[in-house]
Protein backbone atom coordinates (compact mmCIF):
# COMPACT_ATOMS: atom_id res chain seq x y z
CA UNK A 1 0.00 0.00 0.00
CA UNK A 2 1.72 3.14 -1.12
CA UNK A 3 1.94 6.09 0.90
CA UNK A 4 3.16 9.89 0.71
CA UNK A 5 4.46 11.89 3.78
CA UNK A 6 1.59 13.95 5.60
CA UNK A 7 1.02 17.72 4.95
CA UNK A 8 2.96 18.17 8.14
CA UNK A 9 5.16 15.47 9.32
CA UNK A 10 7.13 15.21 12.76
CA UNK A 11 9.82 17.41 13.43
CA UNK A 12 12.00 13.86 14.09
CA UNK A 13 13.39 12.62 11.63
CA UNK A 14 15.78 10.02 13.03
CA UNK A 15 18.84 11.14 10.88
CA UNK A 16 22.30 11.62 12.13
CA UNK A 17 23.67 13.26 8.58
CA UNK A 18 21.57 14.67 5.78
CA UNK A 19 21.36 12.78 2.44
CA UNK A 20 21.80 15.54 0.65
CA UNK A 21 24.99 16.78 1.42
CA UNK A 22 26.15 14.48 4.67
CA UNK A 23 26.19 17.17 6.85
CA UNK A 24 25.33 16.53 10.93
CA UNK A 25 22.01 16.80 11.92
CA UNK A 26 20.47 17.53 15.30
CA UNK A 27 16.67 15.90 15.93
CA UNK A 28 14.67 18.87 15.69
CA UNK A 29 15.38 20.04 12.08
CA UNK A 30 13.13 20.04 9.49
CA UNK A 31 15.72 21.57 7.19
CA UNK A 32 19.68 20.54 6.18
CA UNK A 33 21.89 23.97 7.48
CA UNK A 34 24.29 23.44 5.07
CA UNK A 35 22.42 22.66 1.56
CA UNK A 36 19.03 23.23 3.14
CA UNK A 37 17.36 19.78 2.08
CA UNK A 38 13.92 19.42 2.94
CA UNK A 39 14.08 16.53 6.05
CA UNK A 40 10.63 16.18 6.38
CA UNK A 41 10.51 14.08 2.85
CA UNK A 42 12.42 11.36 4.64
CA UNK A 43 10.18 8.68 5.71
CA UNK A 44 10.10 7.80 9.15
CA UNK A 45 10.61 3.73 9.41
CA UNK A 46 8.23 1.59 9.13
CA UNK A 47 6.90 -1.08 12.05
CA UNK A 48 5.63 -3.25 9.46
CA UNK A 49 8.55 -6.05 7.99
CA UNK A 50 8.21 -5.01 4.80
CA UNK A 51 7.56 -1.36 4.83
CA UNK A 52 5.02 -0.12 2.86
CA UNK A 53 5.66 2.04 0.34
CA UNK A 54 5.87 6.29 0.68
CA UNK A 55 6.25 9.33 -2.02
CA UNK A 56 9.24 11.06 -1.55
CA UNK A 57 8.50 15.03 -2.42
CA UNK A 58 11.36 15.47 -4.07
CA UNK A 59 12.35 15.60 -7.81
CA UNK A 60 14.36 12.78 -8.67
CA UNK A 61 16.48 13.32 -11.38
CA UNK A 62 17.33 9.86 -12.75
CA UNK A 63 20.48 9.04 -14.26
CA UNK A 64 20.38 7.95 -18.49
CA UNK A 65 19.28 4.90 -19.29
CA UNK A 66 22.79 2.60 -20.00
CA UNK A 67 23.29 2.14 -23.96
CA UNK A 68 21.33 -0.96 -25.33
CA UNK A 69 23.35 -3.75 -27.59
CA UNK A 70 21.03 -5.37 -30.16
CA UNK A 71 19.69 -8.83 -28.63
CA UNK A 72 20.48 -7.97 -25.59
CA UNK A 73 18.02 -8.21 -22.89
CA UNK A 74 20.29 -6.47 -19.84
CA UNK A 75 17.59 -4.01 -19.15
CA UNK A 76 13.92 -5.61 -18.44
CA UNK A 77 12.57 -3.32 -21.11
CA UNK A 78 12.93 -2.37 -24.77
CA UNK A 79 12.53 0.77 -26.20
CA UNK A 80 9.11 1.53 -27.48
CA UNK A 81 10.35 3.10 -31.19
CA UNK A 82 10.73 -0.44 -31.80
CA UNK A 83 6.89 -0.37 -32.37
CA UNK A 84 5.69 2.26 -33.27
CA UNK A 85 1.98 1.38 -34.15
CA UNK A 86 -0.80 4.09 -35.39
CA UNK A 87 -3.47 5.94 -34.18
CA UNK A 88 -6.98 6.08 -34.60
CA UNK A 89 -6.70 7.14 -37.94
CA UNK A 90 -4.02 4.81 -39.45
CA UNK A 91 -1.21 6.81 -39.45
CA UNK A 92 2.01 6.10 -37.85
CA UNK A 93 3.01 7.28 -34.72
CA UNK A 94 6.50 8.52 -35.06
CA UNK A 95 5.63 12.28 -32.68
CA UNK A 96 4.90 10.25 -29.60
CA UNK A 97 7.23 7.25 -28.87
CA UNK A 98 6.94 7.04 -25.29
CA UNK A 99 10.61 5.05 -23.27
CA UNK A 100 10.50 3.78 -20.29
CA UNK A 101 13.90 6.02 -18.69
CA UNK A 102 12.64 9.60 -19.79
CA UNK A 103 9.61 11.72 -20.72
CA UNK A 104 8.07 11.10 -24.52
CA UNK A 105 10.81 11.79 -27.19
CA UNK A 106 10.34 11.97 -30.92
CA UNK A 107 12.17 8.71 -32.47
CA UNK A 108 14.13 8.95 -35.93
CA UNK A 109 12.01 9.07 -38.82
CA UNK A 110 12.66 5.19 -39.65
CA UNK A 111 13.54 3.44 -37.54
CA UNK A 112 14.65 -0.34 -38.37
CA UNK A 113 13.26 -3.32 -37.36
CA UNK A 114 15.49 -4.69 -33.79
CA UNK A 115 17.11 -7.69 -34.00
CA UNK A 116 16.07 -10.50 -31.65
CA UNK A 117 18.12 -12.77 -28.99
CA UNK A 118 17.93 -13.71 -25.92
CA UNK A 119 14.61 -14.87 -24.34
CA UNK A 120 12.16 -12.63 -26.53
CA UNK A 121 12.37 -12.11 -29.77
CA UNK A 122 11.38 -7.65 -30.45
CA UNK A 123 8.75 -7.40 -32.96
CA UNK A 124 9.01 -5.72 -36.25
CA UNK A 125 6.76 -2.58 -36.90
CA UNK A 126 3.21 -3.90 -37.76
CA UNK A 127 0.67 -0.97 -38.47
CA UNK A 128 -2.71 -1.39 -38.32
CA UNK A 129 -5.30 0.32 -40.51
CA UNK A 130 -7.40 1.43 -38.11
CA UNK A 131 -11.67 0.61 -38.32
CA UNK A 132 -14.34 2.09 -36.74
CA UNK A 133 -16.47 -0.24 -34.65
CA UNK A 134 -19.26 -0.27 -31.99
CA UNK A 135 -18.02 0.89 -28.89
CA UNK A 136 -17.20 -1.95 -26.75
CA UNK A 137 -19.09 -2.12 -23.39
CA UNK A 138 -17.19 -0.45 -20.12
CA UNK A 139 -15.43 -3.16 -17.92
CA UNK A 140 -17.16 -5.09 -15.85
CA UNK A 141 -16.84 -4.42 -12.17
CA UNK A 142 -14.64 -7.05 -9.72
CA UNK A 143 -17.93 -8.95 -7.87
CA UNK A 144 -17.57 -7.93 -4.05
CA UNK A 145 -17.97 -11.51 -2.58
CA UNK A 146 -16.15 -12.46 0.44
CA UNK A 147 -14.11 -15.95 -0.29
CA UNK A 148 -16.32 -18.16 2.38
CA UNK A 149 -19.83 -16.41 2.01
CA UNK A 150 -22.16 -18.59 -0.02
CA UNK A 151 -23.81 -17.52 -2.76
CA UNK A 152 -27.13 -16.03 -1.92
CA UNK A 153 -30.57 -17.84 -3.77
CA UNK A 154 -32.27 -15.76 -6.43
CA UNK A 155 -34.92 -13.47 -4.35
CA UNK A 156 -38.53 -13.64 -4.97
CA UNK A 157 -40.13 -10.40 -5.96
CA UNK A 158 -41.58 -9.80 -3.11
CA UNK A 159 -38.25 -10.93 -0.93
CA UNK A 160 -35.81 -8.00 0.16
CA UNK A 161 -31.91 -9.33 -0.48
CA UNK A 162 -30.33 -8.07 1.94
CA UNK A 163 -32.27 -9.75 4.87
CA UNK A 164 -31.23 -12.82 3.50
CA UNK A 165 -27.72 -12.70 3.72
CA UNK A 166 -26.26 -14.78 5.95
CA UNK A 167 -23.40 -14.27 8.35
CA UNK A 168 -19.91 -15.60 7.12
CA UNK A 169 -18.63 -16.35 10.37
CA UNK A 170 -21.75 -18.39 12.44
CA UNK A 171 -23.74 -19.17 9.22
CA UNK A 172 -26.49 -18.78 10.99
CA UNK A 173 -27.68 -14.49 12.03
CA UNK A 174 -28.44 -12.65 9.55
CA UNK A 175 -26.54 -9.27 8.21
CA UNK A 176 -28.15 -6.20 9.81
CA UNK A 177 -28.06 -2.89 7.88
CA UNK A 178 -25.30 -1.75 10.21
CA UNK A 179 -23.00 -4.63 8.73
CA UNK A 180 -23.24 -6.60 11.81
CA UNK A 181 -24.63 -10.23 12.34
CA UNK A 182 -27.49 -10.30 14.44
CA UNK A 183 -26.56 -13.21 16.21
CA UNK A 184 -23.01 -13.24 16.77
CA UNK A 185 -22.08 -9.99 16.24
CA UNK A 186 -19.43 -10.40 13.50
CA UNK A 187 -18.62 -7.58 11.22
CA UNK A 188 -19.10 -8.58 7.74
CA UNK A 189 -16.57 -8.04 4.90
CA UNK A 190 -17.07 -5.08 2.92
CA UNK A 191 -17.84 -5.01 -0.69
CA UNK A 192 -13.69 -4.20 -1.48
CA UNK A 193 -12.31 -6.64 1.28
CA UNK A 194 -12.22 -9.88 -1.70
CA UNK A 195 -12.95 -9.18 -4.58
CA UNK A 196 -12.17 -11.91 -7.50
CA UNK A 197 -13.04 -11.82 -11.74
CA UNK A 198 -12.49 -14.30 -13.87
CA UNK A 199 -13.04 -14.14 -17.80
CA UNK A 200 -11.78 -17.10 -20.33
CA UNK A 201 -8.52 -15.38 -21.00
CA UNK A 202 -7.51 -13.25 -17.72
CA UNK A 203 -7.96 -13.32 -13.70
CA UNK A 204 -7.40 -11.17 -10.71
CA UNK A 205 -7.74 -11.06 -7.07
CA UNK A 206 -7.98 -8.85 -4.46
CA UNK A 207 -7.88 -8.65 -0.74
CA UNK A 208 -7.55 -6.14 1.99
CA UNK A 209 -4.48 -8.55 3.79
CA UNK A 210 -4.33 -8.93 7.67
CA UNK A 211 -3.03 -5.88 8.99
CA UNK A 212 -5.24 -2.87 7.20
CA UNK A 213 -8.67 -2.07 7.62
CA UNK A 214 -9.55 -1.34 3.98
CA UNK A 215 -8.54 -2.55 0.91
CA UNK A 216 -7.34 0.45 -1.11
CA UNK A 217 -5.96 -1.77 -4.17
CA UNK A 218 -8.76 -1.81 -7.38
CA UNK A 219 -8.47 -3.71 -10.84
CA UNK A 220 -9.80 -3.87 -13.79
CA UNK A 221 -9.75 -7.23 -16.04
CA UNK A 222 -11.19 -7.40 -19.52
CA UNK A 223 -11.36 -8.95 -23.21
CA UNK A 224 -11.80 -7.44 -26.42
CA UNK A 225 -11.34 -7.79 -29.70
CA UNK A 226 -8.83 -6.11 -32.45
CA UNK A 227 -10.04 -5.31 -35.99
CA UNK A 228 -9.04 -8.68 -37.89
CA UNK A 229 -11.06 -10.58 -35.18
CA UNK A 230 -8.03 -11.77 -32.99
CA UNK A 231 -8.76 -11.66 -29.44
CA UNK A 232 -7.26 -9.24 -26.92
CA UNK A 233 -6.93 -9.34 -23.12
CA UNK A 234 -5.96 -6.57 -20.76
CA UNK A 235 -4.86 -6.07 -16.63
CA UNK A 236 -5.25 -3.27 -14.70
CA UNK A 237 -3.93 -2.83 -11.32
CA UNK A 238 -3.54 0.01 -8.63
CA UNK A 239 -2.42 0.55 -5.48
CA UNK A 240 -3.63 3.30 -3.11
CA UNK A 241 -0.99 5.96 -1.66
CA UNK A 242 -2.44 5.17 1.80
CA UNK A 243 -1.01 8.62 3.29
CA UNK A 244 -3.80 10.69 0.82
CA UNK A 245 -7.31 11.52 1.21
CA UNK A 246 -9.24 8.50 -0.37
CA UNK A 247 -6.92 6.72 -1.96
CA UNK A 248 -9.44 3.86 -2.55
CA UNK A 249 -11.73 5.90 -4.31
CA UNK A 250 -8.55 6.92 -6.34
CA UNK A 251 -7.09 3.49 -6.76
CA UNK A 252 -10.67 2.51 -8.56
CA UNK A 253 -11.39 5.74 -10.19
CA UNK A 254 -7.88 5.26 -12.39
CA UNK A 255 -8.44 1.07 -12.94
CA UNK A 256 -11.97 2.07 -14.25
CA UNK A 257 -10.43 4.55 -16.21
CA UNK A 258 -7.63 2.99 -17.74
CA UNK A 259 -9.65 -0.25 -18.70
CA UNK A 260 -12.35 1.56 -20.51
CA UNK A 261 -9.56 3.59 -22.58
CA UNK A 262 -8.06 0.34 -23.39
CA UNK A 263 -11.28 -1.24 -24.23
CA UNK A 264 -12.40 1.91 -26.46
CA UNK A 265 -8.97 1.85 -28.27
CA UNK A 266 -8.02 -1.55 -29.15
CA UNK A 267 -11.03 -2.69 -31.36
CA UNK A 268 -10.28 0.92 -32.95
CA UNK A 269 -7.16 -0.72 -34.12
CA UNK A 270 -4.89 2.07 -31.99
CA UNK A 271 -1.60 0.72 -31.25
CA UNK A 272 -1.71 -1.62 -27.73
CA UNK A 273 1.47 0.51 -26.79
CA UNK A 274 0.26 3.87 -27.78
CA UNK A 275 -3.19 2.47 -26.19
CA UNK A 276 -1.85 1.57 -23.00
CA UNK A 277 -0.06 4.98 -22.79
CA UNK A 278 -3.35 7.12 -23.32
CA UNK A 279 -4.81 4.48 -21.01
CA UNK A 280 -2.41 5.83 -18.06
CA UNK A 281 -3.23 9.49 -18.52
CA UNK A 282 -6.86 8.73 -18.97
CA UNK A 283 -6.20 7.26 -15.15
CA UNK A 284 -4.22 10.49 -14.08
CA UNK A 285 -6.81 12.53 -15.07
CA UNK A 286 -9.58 10.51 -13.58
CA UNK A 287 -7.75 10.44 -10.28
CA UNK A 288 -7.17 14.57 -10.34
CA UNK A 289 -10.65 14.96 -10.51
CA UNK A 290 -11.24 13.48 -7.39
CA UNK A 291 -9.48 16.32 -6.30
CA UNK A 292 -11.51 19.04 -7.75
CA UNK A 293 -15.16 17.59 -6.63
CA UNK A 294 -17.00 19.63 -4.30
CA UNK A 295 -18.09 19.21 -0.79
CA UNK A 296 -15.29 17.70 0.34
CA UNK A 297 -13.33 18.35 3.89
CA UNK A 298 -11.34 20.83 3.85
CA UNK A 299 -8.42 18.94 5.21
CA UNK A 300 -8.69 17.71 1.25
CA UNK A 301 -7.68 21.20 0.15
CA UNK A 302 -4.88 22.47 2.77
CA UNK A 303 -2.04 24.31 1.02
CA UNK A 304 -0.19 21.10 0.98
CA UNK A 305 -2.87 19.41 -1.43
CA UNK A 306 -2.37 15.89 -0.05
CA UNK A 307 -5.04 14.70 -2.77
CA UNK A 308 -6.26 11.23 -3.93
CA UNK A 309 -3.42 9.42 -5.16
CA UNK A 310 -1.93 5.94 -6.49
CA UNK A 311 0.14 3.67 -8.67
CA UNK A 312 -0.97 2.21 -12.08
CA UNK A 313 0.26 -1.08 -13.63
CA UNK A 314 -0.98 -2.64 -16.57
CA UNK A 315 -0.50 -5.14 -19.22
CA UNK A 316 -1.90 -5.88 -22.63
CA UNK A 317 -1.95 -8.97 -24.37
CA UNK A 318 -2.66 -8.66 -28.37
CA UNK A 319 -1.56 -10.05 -31.83
CA UNK A 320 1.23 -11.87 -30.59
CA UNK A 321 2.50 -9.01 -28.49
CA UNK A 322 2.99 -8.37 -24.88
CA UNK A 323 2.57 -4.67 -23.32
CA UNK A 324 3.24 -3.30 -20.24
CA UNK A 325 2.58 0.56 -18.47
CA UNK A 326 3.38 1.65 -15.22
CA UNK A 327 3.75 4.62 -12.76
CA UNK A 328 4.43 3.95 -9.18
CA UNK A 329 5.98 0.81 -8.24
CA UNK A 330 3.31 -2.01 -9.06
CA UNK A 331 5.18 -4.50 -11.30
CA UNK A 332 5.13 -6.79 -13.84
CA UNK A 333 6.59 -10.20 -14.03
CA UNK A 334 6.82 -12.44 -17.20
CA UNK A 335 6.78 -15.95 -16.27
CA UNK A 336 7.67 -18.95 -19.07
CA UNK A 337 5.58 -22.01 -19.20
CA UNK A 338 8.83 -23.34 -19.43
CA UNK A 339 10.00 -22.68 -15.99
CA UNK A 340 13.80 -23.94 -17.58
CA UNK A 341 13.76 -20.75 -18.78
CA UNK A 342 14.56 -17.38 -16.43
CA UNK A 343 11.40 -15.48 -15.46
CA UNK A 344 11.98 -11.57 -16.26
CA UNK A 345 10.21 -8.33 -14.34
CA UNK A 346 9.22 -5.91 -16.86
CA UNK A 347 9.09 -2.88 -15.16
CA UNK A 348 11.36 -0.49 -13.13
CA UNK A 349 10.01 1.00 -9.99
CA UNK A 350 9.58 4.46 -9.96
CA UNK A 351 11.16 4.37 -6.33
CA UNK A 352 13.98 5.55 -4.32
CA UNK A 353 15.51 2.22 -4.03
CA UNK A 354 15.04 1.56 -7.70
CA UNK A 355 17.14 5.29 -8.23
CA UNK A 356 20.05 4.17 -6.02
CA UNK A 357 20.68 1.20 -7.89
CA UNK A 358 20.34 2.65 -11.80
CA UNK A 359 22.34 5.34 -10.16
CA UNK A 360 25.60 2.52 -9.16
CA UNK A 361 25.07 4.39 -5.37
CA UNK A 362 23.86 1.07 -3.80
CA UNK A 363 23.69 -2.94 -4.87
CA UNK A 364 19.62 -4.09 -5.20
CA UNK A 365 20.22 -5.92 -1.59
CA UNK A 366 21.89 -2.92 -0.19
CA UNK A 367 18.83 -0.48 -1.89
CA UNK A 368 15.87 -2.67 -0.78
CA UNK A 369 17.24 -3.03 2.15
CA UNK A 370 17.25 0.23 3.37
CA UNK A 371 14.40 2.06 5.45
CA UNK A 372 13.63 4.23 2.51
CA UNK A 373 13.69 2.22 -0.13
CA UNK A 374 9.70 2.05 -0.89
CA UNK A 375 9.62 5.32 -0.91
CA UNK A 376 7.82 6.04 -4.49
CA UNK A 377 9.30 8.56 -7.03
CA UNK A 378 6.11 8.44 -9.18
CA UNK A 379 2.40 8.19 -8.93
CA UNK A 380 -0.98 9.50 -10.15
CA UNK A 381 -3.01 12.46 -8.35
CA UNK A 382 -3.46 16.23 -8.79
CA UNK A 383 -0.04 16.60 -6.37
CA UNK A 384 2.01 14.70 -8.47
CA UNK A 385 4.92 16.15 -10.60
CA UNK A 386 4.84 16.03 -14.57
CA UNK A 387 3.14 12.58 -15.79
CA UNK A 388 5.64 10.46 -17.24
CA UNK A 389 4.08 7.32 -18.30
CA UNK A 390 6.53 4.23 -18.57
CA UNK A 391 5.67 1.69 -21.87
CA UNK A 392 7.31 -1.17 -22.88
CA UNK A 393 6.51 -4.05 -25.93
CA UNK A 394 7.68 -7.29 -26.16
CA UNK A 395 7.12 -10.15 -28.81
CA UNK A 396 7.98 -13.41 -26.41
CA UNK A 397 8.63 -16.62 -28.70
CA UNK A 398 7.03 -18.60 -26.33
CA UNK A 399 4.38 -19.26 -24.09
CA UNK A 400 3.90 -18.01 -20.60
CA UNK A 401 2.23 -16.19 -18.17
CA UNK A 402 2.05 -12.60 -17.22
CA UNK A 403 2.12 -11.75 -13.58
CA UNK A 404 0.55 -7.76 -12.66
CA UNK A 405 0.54 -7.23 -8.81
CA UNK A 406 1.06 -4.30 -6.21
CA UNK A 407 3.88 -4.49 -3.86
CA UNK A 408 1.68 -6.81 -1.70
CA UNK A 409 2.49 -9.59 -3.52
CA UNK A 410 5.83 -8.91 -4.82
CA UNK A 411 7.17 -7.59 -1.17
CA UNK A 412 6.78 -11.51 -0.51
CA UNK A 413 8.35 -12.86 -3.74
CA UNK A 414 10.25 -10.13 -4.67
CA UNK A 415 12.68 -11.43 -7.82
CA UNK A 416 11.21 -13.35 -11.11
CA UNK A 417 12.60 -16.67 -9.76
CA UNK A 418 10.84 -15.84 -6.52
CA UNK A 419 7.52 -15.02 -8.42
CA UNK A 420 8.22 -17.74 -10.59
CA UNK A 421 8.72 -20.70 -7.67
CA UNK A 422 5.23 -19.83 -5.91
CA UNK A 423 3.36 -19.19 -9.45
CA UNK A 424 1.57 -22.65 -9.94
CA UNK A 425 2.35 -24.79 -12.61
CA UNK A 426 -0.99 -24.97 -14.49
CA UNK A 427 -1.55 -21.13 -14.69
CA UNK A 428 -2.42 -20.85 -17.83
CA UNK A 429 -5.16 -23.36 -17.66
CA UNK A 430 -6.84 -21.88 -14.47
CA UNK A 431 -5.81 -18.12 -14.15
CA UNK A 432 -8.13 -17.78 -11.52
CA UNK A 433 -7.03 -20.92 -9.04
CA UNK A 434 -3.49 -19.50 -9.41
CA UNK A 435 -4.57 -16.06 -8.63
CA UNK A 436 -6.05 -17.23 -5.48
CA UNK A 437 -2.74 -19.21 -4.76
CA UNK A 438 -0.60 -15.98 -4.92
CA UNK A 439 -2.85 -14.34 -2.61
CA UNK A 440 -2.63 -17.08 -0.09
CA UNK A 441 1.11 -17.17 -0.22
CA UNK A 442 0.95 -12.78 0.82
CA UNK A 443 -1.66 -14.10 3.12
CA UNK A 444 0.64 -16.85 4.60
CA UNK A 445 3.77 -14.53 4.59
CA UNK A 446 1.65 -12.02 7.18
CA UNK A 447 -0.46 -10.08 4.61
CA UNK A 448 1.03 -6.92 5.98
CA UNK A 449 -0.58 -4.65 2.57
CA UNK A 450 -3.54 -4.92 0.29
CA UNK A 451 -2.38 -7.67 -1.84
CA UNK A 452 -3.80 -7.34 -6.01
CA UNK A 453 -2.48 -9.95 -8.64
CA UNK A 454 -3.88 -10.62 -12.50
CA UNK A 455 -2.41 -13.11 -14.34
CA UNK A 456 -2.82 -13.38 -18.56
CA UNK A 457 -1.55 -15.88 -20.14
CA UNK A 458 0.25 -16.02 -23.18
CA UNK A 459 -0.02 -18.32 -25.93
CA UNK A 460 2.47 -18.34 -28.98
CA UNK A 461 0.89 -20.14 -31.85
CA UNK A 462 2.98 -22.82 -33.42
CA UNK A 463 4.49 -23.05 -36.64
CA UNK A 464 3.91 -19.23 -36.86
CA UNK A 465 0.66 -18.88 -37.26
CA UNK A 466 -0.54 -15.45 -36.62
CA UNK A 467 0.77 -12.32 -37.02
CA UNK A 468 5.22 -11.69 -37.03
Amino acid sequence: MSQKPKPEPKPSHGLAACPGCAEPLDSGDRFCGACGHDLSAVPAAETEPDRPTVAIVAPVVWPAAPPREAGSLSTATQHPGDLPGTDSGGRDLPTMAVRTDGPPVSPPASTPAPASGGDFELAAPDPRTAVQVDPPQAPAQAPAQAPDQESPQAPAPAQAPAAAALCVACRAGRVDTDGYCENCGHAQPRERDHMEQELGTVAAVSDRGLRHHRNEDAFAVSATTLPDGSPASLAIVCDGVSSATRPDEASAAAAQAAGAALLAALPRGIHPQQAMHEAIVAAAEAVNSLAEEPGQDGAEHDPHRNSPACTIVGSVVADGLLIVGWVGDSRVYWVPDDRTTPAVRLTEDDSWAAQMVAAGLMSEAEAYADERAHAITGWLGADAYELDPHTAAFKPDRSGIVVVCTDGLWNYAEGAEDMARILPPDAAGRPLGAAQVLVGHALDGGGHDNITVALLPFTVSPLGAGSA
